[in-house]
């Protein structure tokens, strides 16, 4: 079998004829292993197709490309690009994708923390086993074969959560349109009511403090590979007690107890990254524009703009190095607590930091990282009945980081913040380890600018 880097390419040509001048013409694209996912769903992500004519030296590239357009669907585990000379035109060569599907009917029980990271429930909640979630959620994903995906949750515990969502990316023929709708309702008996010395600070009650109720419509354009036009409409219910809304009056804003209003979003994202779950190379940019609050009888008049720009290089060998610039900016500078945001939520945070939220109209984060490849492999274990759980790859990395950050807060007496309206730098060294289903295991150790230092851990899933 060949595949790419095949020799016998070279007999198309004259044997004195340079590779930029040996034009191969792609006689045949063929799929295997797509028992659910239909073939154009997967053509679709190629740019190289039947009838098409390049030069020798480009093929592979161009493969490689294409080879990393399909893993990038998330609907397969491992993707092949081969090529044979074809039988039919000596001139000519015929492609095969190999591909190995994933698991796409998933139920797992749920159990999650309620803060925002696991280091903020190690360090500062005392381990509690009471602040934790538990429950059901399933993700149904190619469920006609079309990239289409079906999510259901019922959590319970601490954070009670249940939401359902439907997403269709292509409902076009040009399978450039796609849908998605869904809706969510939470609760909460205890919840963060403001931010006190950069720390979250707790209504704890017995009694429901807290209901939240949204819907969603949203619309997304994909005009060619790798641009991606998002609008999403969504209508947001928020229903507070009265006796949260009398001990937090800034948390709504002038002690109201409810807040309901329409919302609009418009995201434009560029992304040419070779694996969207762990970069290496490549590069993504973006801007999202939020409007909260469409009519004049809506609660909330509040926008923002968030943008970011990544960069990722291989720098030879096991060597690789990212840098990134995330920046947002909202209007007006007076928000309720809950629409006040900062960084410490999320992939949002200056590292070394993990323990701290610094809120704020205006943010900045500029993060950098070099990395080293330890070790790299995939196994097959045969006695795995479930072919989807059979490859498991891992894959290690050694990493040094440094990261700035900067938030702009107009009211820091309302947090009596010491970490907002100045520089934040972190900096340290961990161990990434890359392996199957998108799992990211981070283990860090970080000295920020308050010059503590502390050892962080992560584990997630990138979908």
């Amino acid at each position: 079998m060949a595949g790419l880097g095949s020799q016998s390419l070279a007999r198309t040509t004259g044997p004195d004829t340079p590779d930029s001048l040996r034009i191969i013409t792609i006689n045949s694209v063929s799929v295997e292993g797509n028992y659910r996912t239909r073939t154009p769903i997967i053509l679709r992500e190629m740019a190289v197709l039947p009838g098409d004519s390049l030069p020798r030296n480009i093929l592979e590239g161009s493969l490689e490309i294409d080879r990393r357009k399909i893993i990038n669907t998330n609907l397969f585990i491992t993707v092949e690009m081969l090529y044979f000379p074809s039988q039919q035109d000596s001139s000519a060569v015929d492609v095969r994708v190999v591909v190995k599907e994933r698991l796409y009917m998933v139920v797992l029980p749920v159990f999650s923390l309620a803060d925002r990271n696991f280091n903020e429930w190690w360090y500062d909640r005392n381990r509690d086993l009471k602040r934790t979630t538990y429950g059901l959620f399933m993700n149904y994903n190619n469920i006609t074969g079309r990239a289409d995906q079906l999510r259901l949750s019922a959590e319970f515990g601490f954070l009670p959560n249940y939401g359902i969502s439907y997403t269709n990316p292509y409902i076009d023929k040009a399978k450039k349109t796609g849908i998605s709708v869904g809706m969510s309702y939470a609760t909460n008996k205890s919840l963060p009511f403001r931010t006190w010395n950069d720390k979250l600070d707790y209504f704890n009650s017995e009694q429901l403090n807290r209901e939240r109720f949204y819907a969603f419509t949203q619309l997304s354009r994909r005009n060619k590979f790798y641009g991606l036009h998002l609008l999403d409409a969504r209508w947001i219910n928020v229903q507070l007690s009265d006796t949260f809304a009398h001990h937090s009056p800034n948390y709504l804003l002038d002690g109201q107890s409810s807040q309901r209003y329409f919302q609009l979003a418009y995201s434009f994202s560029y992304d040419r990254r070779d694996n969207r779950q762990y970069p290496l190379r490549g590069f993504r940019y973006g801007i999202s524009a939020i409007k909260q609050g469409l009519l004049p009888g809506d609660d909330l008049n509040q926008a923002s703009v968030f943008g970011w720009y990544n960069r990722y290089y291989a720098l030879g060998k096991r060597w690789f190095f990212n840098s990134g610039l995330t920046v947002r900016a909202s209007s007006p500078l007076r928000q309720p607590y809950a629409q006040t945001i900062g960084l410490g939520y999320k992939s949002n945070l200056v590292r070394g930091y993990e323990l701290y939220v610094i809120d704020g109209q205006h943010f900045a984060l500029w993060d950098n990282e070099l990395k080293y490849r330890l070790f790299s492999f995939e196994k097959t274990i045969s006695w795995i009945p479930i072919r989807q759980f059979s490859t498991i790859p891992v894959t290690a990395y050694l990493n040094s980081f440094a990261d700035f950050g900067y938030v702009r807060n107009y009211y820091p007496e309302l947090s009596n913040t010491k970490l907002g309206n100045r520089l934040l730098p972190g900096a340290g060294l961990g161990l990434d380890v890359v392996t199957f289903y998108n799992m990211v295991i981070r283990a860090n150790y970080t000295v920020n600018g308050l010059g503590e230092g502390r050892f962080f851990f992560q584990i997630g899933r990138s979908l």
